[in-house]
């Protein structure tokens, strides 16, 4: 029979539940608060119904150490027995920010048990209107959406290891998630002859390295994330067959390089390299070897194209921070601007310029590494609205006389 005792403003309901391996008895506990609105009478019949039904699902085995242990703690659990062997230590890092950030302070104390749709309803409104970082507006859909699949994947885990019966998160819906296109910025066909011109002449002139020049026509012609560029090897190279093999990325994770698979099947691919490209390469390999032997014994390098002073792989940041000078650069020396866009809008300059020449979008979908071919279209629509214009004009100009 379970014992009851008062504690504090409650009771504490223990239940015997037989023995473990060392003959030691198995109890286990809740708490009941009584309501202050209701006699006392109420309360005890409400505290005796409890106790009973507690009971029974302890000798049924239906109790589960969700009612005892909080999100706080599982999330740790989680994060210690599953997330760091099964994730990689890029994802698990993200997934520590929006624990702390967001999740914690919202739900981190509630029992497992207790967490329903609207605890979730409310983190996402709050997290809609109001940034902790002072900017105006809320997070974006695509935020909260991340929020609810971490805080989904712990409740669903908790499911399968038997420590609830259910996870409230697939009673609610975060945000609908729309890519947000209003940041897409891209150079015109002019803007990146000039760029690529000062990259030339900036080289020839010993201004330029001739890594970063190759570097960014990279970007512009091949269309790559600046991880997958970081992570190149000249094993990924292949000379003869005029092709690049994309099959990894490097990204910053807890102030440390850390080169992984990329980021989806779809994102491994073998694209073909223009022919000028290819020479470029060439030359600097004469040149990369070279260097390589006046280091000597201080030589840190593994084969990575783009490299730091002793050969080590460059840092991920390096080729941004360049970037921004090089525009600042020219814009001080020429009359006519280049726009202050960032280095991954050079891949956007290359889809945009791509379709612009009528290339189709599968194939162009295709070179950037998108899963579908609507996740290109989503964010280029602006270059295909311009094709879709034009290919009216050109049925009218054929089809319709002109007075």
């Amino acid at each position: 029979m379970a014992s009851i005792r008062k504690r504090g403003r409650g009771y504490q309901i223990t239940v015997s539940n037989g023995r473990d391996i060392h003959d030691k008895q198995i109890l286990e506990t809740t708490t009941w608060v009584p309501d202050p609105d209701k006699t006392e009478k109420q309360n005890q019949k409400e505290l005796d119904a409890f106790a009973i039904d507690f009971e029974r699902k302890v000798k049924s085995g239906m109790f589960l150490q969700g009612e005892k242990i909080t999100f706080l703690e599982f999330s740790e659990r989680w994060m210690q027995d599953y997330a760091t062997l099964q994730l990689d230590e890029t994802t698990t890092s993200i997934y520590e920010i929006l624990l702390d950030t967001h999740i914690l302070p919202a739900i981190g104390h509630l029992k497992l048990s207790k967490i329903q749709p609207v605890h979730m309803n409310k983190l996402y409104k709050e997290m809609s209107e109001h940034r902790l970082d002072g900017k105006d507006g809320g997070y974006s859909p695509t935020t909260i959406k991340r929020v609810h699949a971490l805080i989904s994947s712990i409740l669903s885990t908790a499911v399968q290891w038997n420590v609830i019966l259910s996870n409230p998160c697939v009673r609610v819906k975060p945000p609908k998630q729309l890519r947000d296109t209003s940041d897409i910025q891209y150079f015109t066909e002019e803007e990146t002859a000039a760029f690529l011109q000062f990259l030339s002449d900036g080289t020839e002139a010993g201004e330029i390295k001739l890594q970063y020049n190759i570097f960014y026509q990279i970007a512009i012609f091949c269309g790559l994330r600046r991880g997958e560029s970081i992570a190149l090897l000249w094993s990924d190279i292949d000379f003869e067959a005029k092709t690049m093999s994309i099959t990894k990325s490097t990204s910053i994770v807890k102030g440390k390089a850390v080169t992984k698979s990329t980021k989806t099947k779809s994102s491994v691919r073998t694209i073909s390299i223009p022919d000028h490209i290819l020479e470029l390469l060439r030359e600097y390999r004469a040149e990369y070897d070279s260097y390589r032997y006046t280091v000597g014994s201080l030589w840190a390098g593994d084969d990575h194209i783009f490299i730091q002073w002793n050969g080590a792989q460059m840092y991920p940041s390096t080729p941004s921070a360049t970037f921004k000078k090089l525009i600042h650069s020219y814009n001080a020396a020429h009359e006519d601007k280049l726009p202050d866009i960032r280095l991954h809008d050079l891949r956007h300059t290359s889809a945009t310029l791509l379709i612009s020449q009528n290339v189709d979008v599968k194939t162009v979908s295709s070179r950037l590494g998108h899963a579908q071919t609507s996740t290109t279209m989503n964010i280029y629509a602006h270059a295909l609205k311009k094709k879709d214009v034009a290919a009216a004009e050109a049925l009218e100009n054929l089809l319709i006389k002109r007075a």
